[in-house]
C-alpha cells in the first residue's frame, strides 16, 4: 500500500537525543519522501498516478473483455498463458516503475559552506579594507586523458563533478544527469537509469503484446462468424480501442526506447546529447558500444551518497527582533535610521511648542516669555530656532533645507536673518521697541 509521511514522522524524533532530526526532514531539495525516508520522490510524484493508471487501466480492459475470451479459443494451457503473461509484464512494468521513482537517482547533498580557496582571486586593497574574494566558476579536470570543465554550483555551493548537472526541478545536484521525467516524477541519473531504460522498454513489450492479441481476437470473430473484418470490429469494441489506444502509446515508449539504445551505445546523456557536447570533440566516456551497454547493465549500482534517516543536529532557528516597527535579523547591525527617526521626532516636538506658545502669545509684544527667561523669539522666528533643551543636534526638514542652515551648527546667514526679522516686522500689533530688544536678544543667543 501507497503511504504517504504521518504526521508523527514529519515532527522530530522524540527521545533522549533532543536536538537532532532526520536527514530527510531537514532537506532542502525539494523532494517529497515516504515511509521514514525510505522513498524518494520528486516534487511532481502526483504524475506517477496518473502514469499507473495509463497501465494499469488498459490492462484491466484487456484481461477482462480479450484475453478472457482468447481462453476460449486456445487449447487450456495456451489460454490461460495469455493471461499470465500480461499479468506478468504489467507487474514487471510497475515495479520498475517504483525502482525508477522511489529511488536516490544520485543526488550529492549540499554543502553547509563554499569549498576554500586552492588560490587567492581578488584586487589589491589598501589598508583597512576586506579583499573580495572569488571562487572560479570552472575548474579542468582529466578524464580518460581529455580535460573536461566542471562548473560551480551555487546553491548546493559544491564544484559538480563530471557530468553532474543541477535539476530545477527537483532543486539537487545529480551525478551523470540525464533528465527529469516528468511520468515518473523523477530525475532519471547515475542510480535509476538502468531501472528507466528497463521501465521503458518492459511498457513497449507490453503495448506490442497487448496490440498483437487484440488483432488475434479479432481475427478469431472473422473466422468463427464467418464475417469481414468490420463486422468483426463491431463484435469486439474493446479490441479496436485497446488497438488504438497501444498503436498510439508504442510511437511514445518505443520511440524513447529506441532513442536511449541509441545514447546508450554512444555512452551519452539525454541532457549531453541535446547541448551537443561532444559534437565538434571526443567523447570521453565513450567506450564502444558492448562496453557502453555492459555499463549500463552489468556493473554494481553505487550506494547512496545520503543516509535519509541519519540522525543530524537541527539547525537552530534564526530569531527576529523588533526594531522601529520592523523585524530584521539579529546579524544586522542597527541602521542609523534610529537616530534619524529621533530627529524627525524632536522636530515634531518643536513645530507643537512653537504652535502652543503662538497660542500663549501676549497681546501687547506678541512674545512668549517661557517662565521668565530672556529668550524672546517670534512665531516666526521659533521655526527656525532650536527649541530650548535641543542645542548642539541638527533638525532635518524637507521644507528647511535650503534656510542655510549648516548640519551640525545653527549658524545662520546675515540673509536669512534679515528676511525672518523683515517677516516677523509684519506681524500687526507689534512695537518697533519690542522687536528691537527681541532681535538684539536673537544676535545674543545665535553669538551664544
Amino acid at each position: 500500500m501507497y503511504l504517504g509521511p504521518s504526521l508523527s514522522s514529519l515532527a522530530p524524533d522524540s527521545g533522549g537525543e533532543s536536538g537532532l532530526v532526520r536527514t530527510y526532514q531537514a532537506w532542502k531539495g525539494s523532494n517529497v519522501f515516504f515511509l521514514g525516508g525510505r522513498l524518494i520522490f520528486g516534487p511532481d510524484v502526483r504524475s506517477l498516478f496518473l502514469t499507473i493508471f495509463l497501465i494499469v487501466a488498459p490492462v484491466a480492459v484487456f484481461c477482462v473483455f480479450v484475453a478472457r475470451k482468447l481462453m476460449d479459443n486456445f487449447p487450456h494451457h495456451l489460454g490461460i498463458s495469455i493471461m499470465v503473461i500480461v499479468i506478468a509484464l504489467t507487474l514487471f512494468a510497475l515495479i520498475l516503475l517504483l525502482l525508477t521513482s522511489g529511488r536516490d537517482p544520485g543526488v550529492i547533498a549540499r554543502n553547509a559552506n563554499p569549498p576554500e580557496l586552492e588560490g587567492y582571486e581578488g584586487t589589491e586593497v589598501g589598508p583597512g579594507q576586506t579583499p573580495q574574494l572569488r571562487l572560479p566558476r570552472t575548474k579542468d579536470v582529466v578524464v580518460n586523458g581529455v580535460v573536461v570543465k566542471i562548473k560551480y554550483c551555487d546553491t548546493c555551493m559544491h564544484y559538480r563533478p563530471p557530468r553532474c548537472s543541477h535539476c530545477s526541478i527537483c532543486n539537487n545536484c545529480v551525478q551523470k544527469f540525464d533528465h527529469h521525467c516528468p511520468w515518473v516524477g523523477q530525475c532519471i541519473g547515475l542510480r535509476n537509469y538502468r531501472f528507466f531504460f528497463m521501465f521503458v522498454f518492459s511498457t513497449t513489450l507490453l503495448c506490442i503484446y497487448v496490440h498483437a492479441f487484440c488483432w488475434i481476437r479479432i481475427r478469431k470473430i472473422m473466422n468463427g462468424e464467418n464475417v469481414s473484418i468490420w463486422k468483426a470490429m463491431t463484435k469486439s469494441p474493446a479490441s479496436i480501442v485497446l488497438i488504438i489506444y497501444t498503436f498510439i502509446s508504442v510511437w511514445f515508449v518505443g520511440g524513447l526506447t529506441v532513442f536511449h539504445s541509441y545514447l546508450i551505445s554512444r555512452n551519452q546523456s539525454t541532457y549531453e546529447n541535446f547541448r551537443n557536447r561532444y559534437d565538434e570533440r571526443v567523447n570521453p566516456y565513450n567506450k564502444g558500444v558492448i562496453k557502453n551497454f555492459m555499463e549500463v547493465f552489468c556493473t554494481s549500482i553505487p550506494p547512496s551518497k545520503n543516509n535519509f534517516r541519519a540522525k543530524i543536529p537541527k539547525e537552530p532557528a534564526i530569531t527576529s527582533r523588533r526594531i522601529s516597527g520592523g523585524f530584521t535579523s539579529p546579524n544586522i547591525r542597527k541602521p542609523v535610521s534610529d537616530i534619524e527617526m529621533g530627529r524627525k521626532l524632536a522636530w515634531g516636538e518643536a513645530v507643537r511648542e512653537a504652535d502652543g506658545s503662538e497660542g500663549r502669545t501676549n497681546n501687547d509684544d506678541n512674545v512668549d516669555k517661557l517662565g521668565g527667561s530672556a529668550n524672546h523669539v517670534t512665531a516666526d522666528l521659533s521655526r527656525i530656532l532650536p527649541p530650548e533643551g535641543m542645542e548642539g543636534r541638527s533638525i532635518s526638514h524637507h521644507r528647511r533645507s535650503s534656510w542655510g542652515i549648516k548640519s551640525g551648527s545653527w549658524d545662520i546667514s546675515s540673509e536669512t536673518f534679515a528676511s525672518a526679522v523683515g517677516a516677523s516686522k509684519q506681524v500687526p500689533g507689534s512695537s518697533n521697541g519690542n522687536l528691537t530688544q527681541e532681535n538684539q536678544q536673537v544676535q545674543t543667543n545665535l553669538k551664544v
